[in-house]
């Protein structure tokens, strides 16, 4: 993930900004009293690492069996095959039939929508996306749609008629810097959003910390965490997000999904794992991650799904 990359961290304060005056309302609207099934949902970018063979994949593992491995460590997936192309129903019926019962993919949009300037919204493009993650069924989490840095706050109309189009669980992720220079921008977005029951996607990547704006917008969130090879400074980032998720779960939040991202995805499994970690404390909280260890015994214990 190139956006928002730093090669030099000693300038960055990596402390997450407090909670925006609205997310009170928001999670409190959902009724915590309600809110007893609590998911925290963790994973990759992707499935099709042979490097993970022998790290959480077992010796051996063969390319057409990484995504049933993958979801017998992690319980989601940041689906970034769906960006370039639309699968047909075969494919997303091998998905579906890979997958645990408690996985949740978490689809990104086409990016000839997202990248469109009118969102897709004068074609059949957006129908089509979403008839087919819709066979998904049951383990179908959120859609995301990353609108370019182009895409910036006048665009807002548009951003609204495509969200009036889109018919599947969706969060949006923005990154053009008027979103967030300008407060009445700020607020218009997450407005907009929280009139369609759409979720927000927070960022958290070094070189630009105004993405990482805490809003929630619906009692289910993404989070997209950048690390930066290990550094000393993934790991007490890793600290503040269990404290916040913690804090959010206690007032009403009811899923999230949350994404590491690693340099060409190598050390991933690495963050993920260390974030169950530090999250097992979090009381009524569903949550799984991958267990790094001997490639033996990972095939053995995976023998048994």
């Amino acid at each position: 993930m190139e956006f928002g990359k730093l090669n030099d961290l000693t300038k960055v304060d990596f402390h997450l900004p407090p909670d925006p005056p609205g997310n009170g309302a928001v999670l409190y609207s959902a009724n915590p009293s309600l809110a007893k099934s609590k998911s925290l949902f963790i994973g990759a970018t992707g499935w099709s690492v042979k490097e993970w063979v022998g790290k959480i994949y077992p010796k051996g593992a063969k390319t057409p069996e990484y995504l049933r491995y993958y979801a017998q460590q992690f319980n989601t997936i940041e689906l970034n095959t769906t960006h370039y192309r639309i699968p047909d129903a075969f494919t997303v019926q091998h998905w579906f039939d890979e997958a645990t019962a408690d996985f949740k993919f978490c689809p990104k949009v086409l990016q000839t929508i997202s990248h469109a300037a009118d969102l897709g919204t004068n074609g059949d493009l957006i129908g089509r996306f979403c008839e087919a993650m819709g066979g998904l069924g049951s383990k179908l989490g959120p859609c995301f749609i990353q609108l370019p840095p182009f895409f910036g706050a006048e665009k807002i109309g548009v951003l609204e008629r495509f969200l009036q189009q889109f018919t599947l669980p969706l969060a949006v992720e923005v990154r053009h810097e008027s979103w967030f220079s300008d407060a009445s921008n700020t607020g218009r977005l997450f407005d907009l959003l929280a009139k369609y029951e759409v979720s927000t996607v927070i960022t958290d990547v070094a070189g630009r910390r105004d993405v990482a704006h805490m809003h929630l917008t619906t009692d289910k969130l993404l989070v997209r965490f950048v690390g930066n090879d290990l550094h000393p400074t993934d790991f007490t980032r890793l600290d503040d997000w269990a404290t916040r998720l913690n804090h959010w779960f206690s007032m009403g939040l009811k899923e999230c999904y949350f994404f590491t991202h690693e340099p060409d995805n190598l050390l991933a499994p690495d963050l993920a794992a260390a974030f169950y970690e530090k999250t097992k404390f979090m009381d009524e909280v569903k949550s799984r991650g991958p267990k790094l260890g001997n490639s033996d015994a990972l095939g053995q214990q995976m023998t048994l799904f």
